[in-house]
């Protein structure tokens, strides 16, 4: 293998596709609207979850040493040395992106890159390691969110990836070891019960059809029953009790309409989409948790985390993101192939 190939498998490129839906699902569900700071995100968000690779292997040496001796540096195509300084540039190049995305993404990607370099050297060695990966996504959601929109709003879009990413991270724990039947088993329930929720239909669309239907039973519009009383004619007191004229569409309809096609339709489609990626390895890790059948379980589980951010970003109504982030899937899948995603 080329160097730029030793270096692909370090970094896991593969699994690089991941990531820039995380960044574009959170400006979705923050309610902005993508755009320089959010590319600014992006990048940030790739040059850390590289930094993350490279640091990953850079502690675990010596364990890949004993178990996986064919990693880059266990086999000397890659110095530890050389991994250890990709790690602090990358973490270096990722700040540096973010604050060119502004300063409450700079203030997200500060403790991101903490989590990062913290889960890396210790975190994962103990118990608290897949809640801290988890937090790691789930900052890296609100990094999209910091640049353009509302954190807050993002929250809750940010625990279900932290959640997923949580559920992953501890089947990944025995998939050298040989597999485990429980959490296999206790990510397939995560895996399912997400995919119903993003598959409910929001009441954004019920909201906008009441709203367009609404001729009279509410409240009149301003200024109708001044009119009225001020002229006293029973002719227009009687044309102001019959609401059969409809009001002029509202120029934003057509986005509107993109927004509850993004809900009502992308969104059960990707949370589908979700549910056959993470599901059908995970099932199989539970009947025979076998470390093979375990691997392709945690692959599955990382790969299933596009079409979970494409259906977060649609059920925020904001199908452009959608659609993006769900193109980035057959790459992922293809590359995958040949440089692993663990």
């Amino acid at each position: 293998m080329s160097a730029a190939g030793d270096w692909a498998e370090l970094l896991r490129v593969s699994a690089l596709f991941t990531v820039p839906g995380d960044a574009l699902a959170g400006a979705a569900a923050g309610g902005g609207r993508p755009g320089v700071r959010t590319l600014g995100a992006v990048a940030a968000s790739l040059c850390l979850y590289s930094a993350g690779m490279a640091l990953n292997d850079w502690a675990d040496r010596e364990e890949d040493a004993r178990e996986r001796p064919g990693r880059p540096l266990p086999s000397g195509r890659v110095g530890p040395g050389a991994a250890l300084a990709a790690a602090g540039t990358l973490t270096a190049a990722g700040l540096g992106c973010a604050a060119l995305a502004g300063r409450r993404a700079a203030a997200v990607a500060a403790p991101l890159a903490a989590t990062v370099w913290a889960y890396d050297l210790w975190l994962k060695r103990t118990p608290l390691g897949p809640a801290a990966m988890g937090a790691a996504r789930a900052l890296d959601l609100l990094l999209g969110a910091a640049s353009t929109g509302r954190v807050r709003r993002a929250v809750p879009s940010a625990v279900a990836v932290g959640a997923h990413t949580c559920a992953v991270t501890v089947v990944s724990r025995h998939e050298t070891r040989g597999g485990a039947e429980l959490p296999a088993a206790s990510a397939l329930t995560v895996a399912a019960a997400l995919a119903l929720a993003l598959a409910r239909r929001t009441d954004g669309a019920h909201d906008r059809s009441a709203a367009s239907t609404d001729t009279g039973g509410g409240a009149a519009p301003e200024g109708a029953g001044a009119g009225c009383a001020g002229t006293g004619d029973a002719g227009s007191a009687g044309r102001a009790r019959s609401p059969r004229r409809r009001p002029a569409p509202a120029a934003d309809t057509p986005a509107r309409d993109g927004s509850a096609a993004a809900r009502d339709v992308l969104a059960p489609v990707a949370a589908a989409t979700y549910a056959a990626t993470a599901a059908r390895p995970l099932l199989h890790a539970v009947l025979n948790p076998s470390p093979q059948l375990t691997q392709r379980a945690v692959g599955g589980g990382i790969r299933a985390l596009i079409p979970l951010q494409a259906a977060l970003a649609a059920r925020a109504g904001a199908p452009v993101a959608a659609l993006l982030t769900a193109a980035l899937a057959p790459a992922a899948r293809r590359l995958g192939r040949k440089v692993s995603l663990t």
